[in-house]
């Protein structure tokens, strides 16, 4: 007859190192993207959407007057919303204001701040968002990746270096943390002005992080 030995101790618990690795890598950005828009505003609909068709087709056309493809323009969105005002504390119909955006591509960084003078000079009344970004941004993402990937074995192996731990150099687990798209992000309302207005793009990060587990 068998009988199992139930005093046999049971294997060792796996002991386990885990840190965080992070990589960065910075680039210029490729091409601007603006959000334009022109806001106007009547006391019935097809007064401010005239009005606003004016504007927006003036806008256009000095746009595209600076060599901007056709292509790199399109329509982001096109409101139209009632306007009240509060009279002794009674909400009185105003009117409507209609808002026209547009997005522009703009291939050449250093073109923003002209395309920007040029659509308020022409009648558009805020730029809502200037992005900076980067074509083929996936392969400075994986030169960061590859950094952070390195960040984590020298983190796991100072760490054993210092604790005196017999550090397995394959790790037995990788998890690529989530990061946020390298896109510099700014919002203004614009005035008339002679003064050309200055665009500094300056460099972008690129950012990769791992979470990495090795055994000793």
């Amino acid at each position: 007859m068998y009988y199992a030995n139930i005093n046999q101790p049971s294997p060792p618990a796996s002991r386990i190192i885990t840190v965080t690795g992070n990589g960065k890598v910075l680039a210029s950005a490729s091409y601007v993207q603006l959000q334009i828009e022109v806001s106007t505003q009547g006391k019935n609909v097809q007064e401010a959407q005239q009005e606003n068709a004016s504007i927006m087709n003036r806008v256009l056309q000095s746009i595209l007057a600076l060599k901007i493809p056709r292509e790199n323009v399109q329509t982001a969105a096109y409101n139209i919303a009632p306007i009240y005002d509060f009279v002794d504390g009674k909400q009185v119909f105003k009117g409507y204001e209609v808002t026209n955006a547009i997005t522009v591509k703009i291939p050449d960084t250093n073109q923003v701040g002209a395309v920007i003078d040029t659509a308020v000079q022409n009648g558009a009344n805020r730029i809502s968002s200037i992005q900076f970004k980067i074509d083929n941004a996936d392969v400075y993402y994986q030169q960061a990746l590859s950094l952070a990937l390195h960040n984590a074995q020298m983190k796991a192996k100072t760490i054993a270096e210092t604790m005196h731990l017999p550090l397995h150099p394959q790790p037995i687990e990788i998890v690529e943390e989530h990061e946020s798209g390298p896109v510099l992000y700014k919002s203004m309302a614009m005035a008339d002005s002679t003064i050309s207005t200055p665009i500094e793009q300056g460099q972008m990060t690129i950012s990769a992080t791992v979470r990495v587990k090795f055994q000793y």
